[in-house]
């Protein structure tokens, strides 16, 4: 070569710049500083802990009427003559349930345990939407006297109602649950009428034709976490020719379509890329895609349009803050061997064929964390390093191998009282907690002039003997 050789040269911009910043410029690096958490609606994590306890659950109510306004809106601007529902399952805390009672809400429910808490709360039966593969005949009785629109299921169902309809001698509304392919997701067939096989319009026929029934609600709910809004635009237009069919069969015109929920909020299924807010549509694509097919009708031919939406609306409020109880697996730096390595990072790595990598023990487990099994959930250190996030194993101390709530995750090195935030976790998680080993923790809220309210104490040992039945021969007050 004869060329002379020149070594490559950094621009002046890269130049000036710290080195530390490449990784915050490479859209695939996990980024220098880790996202921190220290606050919640102007309330410090360690306050809340320290006051509260660990682990402990948080919900905002700001996010939950931000969350709600902006779905009303998106729906009503579009669609006027629209109903929201809230999902008794998904969260039923007092409270919770409470904030979206005021903000107009009914509610939607799926035993008789939910409905009787509904009632509780202070909705009236005409608020209540009975959802559910199975309702007893007492649950039945009771919402038909009260005026709830039961959504029936199955022929099965239909029966129970019929027979305590006519035992109560009047004539109720009721809706019928419809499944169909949309080609968007797996199908939902576990619950309501085939749609394709006819039983759908067979089942609405023989209420229509009931002394004691009006039919009222055409009713689906095609799956969860739907990430696709066309896929509404589909179940419209199937309810839609199920309605026209009902009417040809029967002169009579539903008054009201129920399209149920599944709207996504912004977490992360395993495996997903973010963030979050670009893979989630906004709710006013779910909306556009729905009311748009609703106003195409003649006008007097517009149904009334009712949703029962639970996770969009209220996982983004929920926290989960939790304490770093034990550090495991993290390289020990006095005493490395010739490699770098120390001597139980070597066997781990022998055993496991893979690199080492630490493992943060928290108080927090999967008894409290039910979706951590579907869901990427996010965890946000409370205390700020400029150390580079390292991958790490997060896990809970339940006696159980399966406790992982992250089997990955990028976090800075951490150290034994070290809190961090689970987010988010509203939906679901509380209500499927489960006394497994640990009870349950306290939960708070905190309102919109950022006051901590507890709305559900942490549970005592009393609570979890308080049904238990201890037969006198195995007490020492028995009989020997």
């Amino acid at each position: 070569m004869t060329e002379t050789y020149e070594s490559p040269r950094i621009s002046a911009e890269l130049g000036n710049l710290p080195s530390a910043l490449s990784a915050e410029r490479n859209p695939l690096a996990r980024g220098y500083v880790s996202q921190v958490l220290d606050q919640i609606d102007g309330v410090a994590i360690e306050d809340l802990a320290a006051e509260h306890g660990s682990p402990l659950f948080v919900f905002s109510e700001r996010t939950i009427r931000e969350k709600a306004d902006r779905m009303r809106t998106a729906f009503r601007s579009r669609y006027p003559d629209t109903q929201f529902f809230w999902s008794f399952k998904t969260n039923y805390l007092d409270a919770i349930c409470s904030i979206f009672k005021s903000e107009g809400w009914g509610a939607e429910i799926v035993s008789g345990f939910e409905y009787a808490k509904a009632r509780h709360l202070g909705y009236r039966g005409d608020e209540i939407i009975f959802n559910g593969p199975y309702k007893s005949p007492a649950s039945i009785r009771r919402a038909l006297s009260e005026g709830a629109v039961i959504q029936i299921d199955n022929w099965d169902d239909l029966e129970r109602v019929e027979e305590a309809a006519a035992d109560l001698g009047g004539t109720f509304d009721v809706g019928i649950r419809v499944w169909f392919a949309t080609g968007h997701g797996p199908i939902w067939s576990k619950f309501g009428f085939s749609l394709a096989s006819g039983e759908a319009q067979r089942a609405a026929v023989r209420i229509v034709e009931s002394p004691r029934l009006r039919l009222h609600t055409l009713h689906s709910h095609i799956g969860t976490y739907m990430l696709d809004p066309e896929a509404y635009r589909v179940a419209v237009r199937s309810m839609l020719g199920l309605r026209a069919e009902i009417a040809e069969d029967t002169g009579h015109l539903v008054p009201c379509l129920n399209l149920g929920g599944g709207f996504p909020s912004y977490s992360l299924l395993h495996g997903m890329r973010g963030p979050a807010e670009a893979a989630v549509a906004p709710i006013e694509r779910y909306a556009e895609a729905i009311t748009s097919e609703l106003m195409a009708l003649p006008e007097k031919e517009r149904p009334q349009l009712r949703l029962e939406s639970g996770r969009h609306l209220v996982d983004e409020a929920g926290y989960l803050v939790g304490t770093v109880v034990a550090v495991k697996n993290a390289p020990i730096v006095p005493l490395p061997d010739a490699t770098g390595l120390s001597a139980l990072s070597i066997k781990e790595s022998s055993l496991l064929t893979r690199a080492p990598k630490t493992s943060y023990v928290m108080d927090i487990g999967i008894n409290l964390l039910y979706t951590a099994a579907w869901f990427e959930i996010s965890v946000r250190p409370a205390r700020e390093t400029r150390q580079m996030p390292e991958s790490a194993r997060l896990v809970g101390d339940l006696c159980m191998e399966i406790d992982v709530i992250r089997e990955d995750v990028a976090l800075p090195r951490l150290r034994v009282g070290d809190r961090l935030t689970l987010w988010p976790v509203g939906a679901y998680n509380l209500g499927q907690s489960m006394q497994f080993i640990h009870i349950r923790p306290e939960a708070v809220l905190i309102d919109r002039n950022s006051q901590v309210h507890i709305i559900r104490r942490r549970e005592r040992l009393e609570d979890v003997e308080s049904a238990e039945v201890l037969p006198d021969y195995l007490s020492e007050r028995g009989d020997v």
